[in-house]
């Protein structure tokens, strides 16, 4: 039986941090990690029976990945998992018939500029000890050049069919990288430095997760189906259910993380302080900008500085006023999904704050849209399956027909993404960041019966928090969303898909190909 959230005393318990992980010493002359996926038991609230989930070496989230810019890893993700799975599979769905092991595992550096062979390709899946493997699957160890700027990451499952409940049992862990510029920066750090992956999931009362097994209204022919999304019924950060945070008056740095399946989160504080953003997925931006709101869809992430000096003895509530589905849902309870956390200002800090908050942490050159060699025109589709349940799709194809997307190493393309749906749909595009260009609404009726783009508004630049690097874009529905990528550090085959993980699995995901 569902629990009724309300029933929850919220900010009994502290919010938990994450442990870093250490490696287990050198392969090859790098530093070497490796990291069981095991399921056990954990607290994820005080008056709750403890619950079963899945983790990376016993942490849910999983232990942070650190490393330096530049810094090579090799890391063996190992499937130490039982043989039955912890939430309902409907064995429909694309990679998850019945011809293959229900409990099966790969992981993805999202973000990460990795070679294809350690991307984690949805179907390079094992199962534990290796036992069996998927049709890609190449290599136990992954490989990790880490050739990237400063910024925040994080590492979750990737596997074909699967990755909405693997993700949701609790398999996402923070991967961060430091270099030698964020140093010089002054910004907080060590224990004023805190990564915040929040999630929304619904628990019975005894403790357990709850995963729908139907949507509703249910398909009676089947044991189980697929959800279009899942939405919880309450906020978890760092593993825990409305945690609170004891701060000194000082100033903080927050790498802020939405790795929730559906969710869309608008952040604000009750105080009504700012936000002051230094970074976006894909590391710092060129000026920092204070905000009140922070939208987040699944996957994005933002670097951020709150500043608590002058406020001893205060408390400050972190909430949420996104509407689900977004943009067009139903407004969050705002005593139970639209609260997510709250921070504990104490009497005193324990020394003098002499961090900043920099006016301009970074440097994100813009790519000149006069260097794209190609503009690729993307549909983002709605269509019914045999069962009447809605199949989300990438330009108009499901996973497993023929690749078209074959972009040249060392080009710039365009990728217009034509959102004719009525969702929001956050876009992934694997293998390192983008810029976005602009939305532009346009007819969609028109479109649908011609093909023809009519626009109806002028060009939107990205919003002020999505000024620089992104892996993840907001694809608004009636509008067309252009980003501008370069090709020119791997070549071979990665995918693009959409982050709401419902969506992902059943058919919103596409391979493309790199080619020299």
């Amino acid at each position: 039986m569902k629990l009724n959230p309300t029933e929850l005393e919220k900010f009994v318990d502290a919010l938990p941090k994450m442990p870093v992980l250490k490696p287990k010493g050198k392969k090859d002359y790098v530093n070497y990690y490796e990291v069981r996926m095991v399921e056990f038991t954990t607290s994820l609230h005080r008056d709750l029976p403890n619950t079963l989930v899945w983790g990376y070496e016993y942490s849910s989230p999983g232990p942070t990945i650190e490393v330096c810019s530049g810094e090579s890893i090799k890391v063996k993700w190992m499937n130490a998992l039982p043989q039955r799975h912890l939430l309902p599979i409907d064995h429909t769905v694309h990679g998850a018939g019945k011809d293959v092991p229900d409990v099966r595992t790969v992981v993805h550096v999202h973000g990460g500029v990795t070679e294809p062979e350690s991307d984690g390709y949805p179907e390079a899946w094992f199962t534990k000890d290796f036992g069996e493997v998927g049709p890609f699957f190449t290599k136990q160890i992954y490989d990790y050049s880490n050739n990237m700027k400063s910024t925040a990451l994080w590492y979750h499952d990737h596997t074909l069919g699967i990755t909405r409940l693997n993700v949701y049992a609790g398999l996402a862990g923070f991967y961060i990288i430091r270099s030698q510029q964020e140093k010089e920066l002054n910004l907080p750090a060590g224990e004023y430095e805190i990564p915040l992956l929040v999630e929304d999931k619904t628990v019975n009362a005894n403790g357990s997760l709850y995963y729908p097994s139907q949507p509703q209204p249910p398909i009676p022919s089947l044991p189980v189906s697929i959800v279009p999304e899942f939405v919880g019924e309450l906020n978890m950060v760092n593993g825990k259910i409305w945690p609170y945070l004891a701060v000194e008056p000082r100033k903080y740095r927050f790498r802020l993380l939405n790795a929730s399946n559906s969710r869309f989160y608008q952040f604000y504080l009750d105080s009504g302080q700012f936000f002051y953003q230094i970074g976006t997925d894909g590391g710092f931006m060129n000026q920092t900008i204070a905000v009140r709101k922070i939208l987040l869809a699944p996957a994005e992430r933002v670097d951020v500085i709150i500043d608590f000096t002058n406020m001893y003895g205060k408390t400050v509530v972190v909430r949420n006023n996104a509407p689900i589905p977004y943009p067009n849902g139903e407004a969050p309870n705002p005593e139970t999904v639209g609260i997510v956390m709250q921070f504990k200002v104490i009497e005193q800090a324990t020394s003098i704050d002499t961090s900043c908050i920099p006016k301009f942490p970074g440097c994100v050159n813009k790519i000149e849209p006069e260097l794209a060699t190609k503009e690729r025109m993307l549909t983002l589709d709605v269509t019914r399956d045999a069962y009447n349940r809605p199949v989300l799709l990438l330009d108009n194809k499901t996973w497993s027909e023929p690749i078209t997307i074959f972009p040249r190493w060392g080009t710039t393309e365009e990728w217009y993404f034509i959102n004719t749906t009525g969702d929001t749909h956050p876009i992934h595009i694997h293998l390192g960041f983008f810029q976005i260009i602009s939305r532009q609404t346009f007819d969609v009726e028109h479109f649908n019966e011609t093909g023809e783009i009519i626009y109806t508004g002028d060009p939107m630049p990205p919003e002020p928090i999505e000024n620089g690097w992104k892996d993840t874009v907001r694809a608004n529905p009636g509008q067309v969303t252009k980003i501008i990528k370069q090709f020119f550090t791997y070549t071979g085959k990665y995918v693009w898909h959409c982050h709401i993980l419902e969506h992902e699995d059943y058919e919103m995901m596409r391979p493309f190909i790199i080619i020299k």
